[in-house]
């Protein structure tokens, strides 16, 4: 492949450019972090993706894998063998894209990106060779976070189809889904979902720990925080043996008349009120 030097506004545009034409393996080094998200997004989309092996800093991974849309997404591609983490200490050469044809180096200018590449054979293979050693020497980055697939058919099988359409709407509502206690996190959905579809505190909390999206007892602290703040509110549910359950209801009705699509939207608008 012979790769023409270009200048775009989204370094998107270059992954794009390059990983539709090759379908060996890649190495993209020490991007940064919005550079690793649009990559995820990139190979995502992909009808033939190549087999990617990503060598960055382990705070740039952690950073960009606390958004739990992007996370879930990666956790995707690392069960398919699409993608692969490595963590490095140095930089050693800037941004680079590594196919067996051609090197790319990303040089990025305020809000716009170069992308300066060569398919001189020597030097191709020199940076190939390179990237294995680099590769082979980099510690294995642990993603904790579930595969989205698997979560939306473990919610399939676990409640009525309407939780997971509604989880499906929620998501796609948003351009983030961090974990920093302070936004719409994974739980906080899957609780807003539940509570808007009158499930049990029990039932979503079982389902998040079987399926790795968080313990029990984050569900419960969760659960409590809402509570406080007025997005959920709880009724006992009376069962043959035991304490009774807690069925989960929104608690304020912007939320009960938003549709799923607003969900994020009015649950974030009443979390900002709150705050201020």
């Amino acid at each position: 492949m012979s790769f023409t030097n270009r200048i775009e506004t989204d370094v998107a545009d270059v992954y794009r450019a390059v990983l539709s034409e090759t379908t060996d393996d890649a190495f993209v080094v020490v991007p940064a972090a919005a550079s690793v998200e649009r990559l995820v997004t990139v190979l995502d989309g992909l009808d033939s993706p190549p087999t990617v092996r990503l060598l960055a800093f382990d705070s740039t991974l952690k950073d960009v894998l606390d958004d739990f849309l992007v996370a879930s997404t990666a956790a995707d591609l690392i069960d398919e063998g699409t993608l692969s983490l490595g963590t490095i200490e140095e930089a050693g050469t800037g941004q680079l894209i590594i196919t067996d044809e051609t090197v790319v180096s990303l040089v990025t200018a305020g809000q716009r990106v170069a992308a300066l590449g060569t398919d001189d054979e020597e030097f191709v293979a020199n940076a190939n060779e390179r990237s294995e050693e680099r590769w082979e020497a980099s510690s294995s980055y642990s993603l904790r976070t579930p595969p989205l697939s698997r979560i939306r058919e473990t919610m399939a099988e676990a409640f009525d189809p309407g939780v997971r359409d509604d989880f499906d709407a929620v998501l796609a509502s948003l351009d983030t889904a961090r974990g920093d206690g302070n936004g719409l996190d994974e739980v906080t959905i899957s609780l807003l979902v539940a509570a808007k579809n009158e499930e049990l505190l029990y039932d979503i909390s079982k389902w998040g720990e079987d399926t790795g999206v968080a313990s029990k007892a984050t569900f419960s602290r969760t659960k409590t925080r809402l509570e406080e703040m007025g997005l959920l509110d709880t009724t006992k549910v009376p069962i043959d043996v035991g304490r009774p359950r807690l069925r989960l209801l929104l608690g304020d009705e912007r939320l009960s008349e938003a549709d799923a699509d607003e969900l994020a939207a009015v649950a974030t608008g009443i979390l900002s009120t709150d705050a201020s």
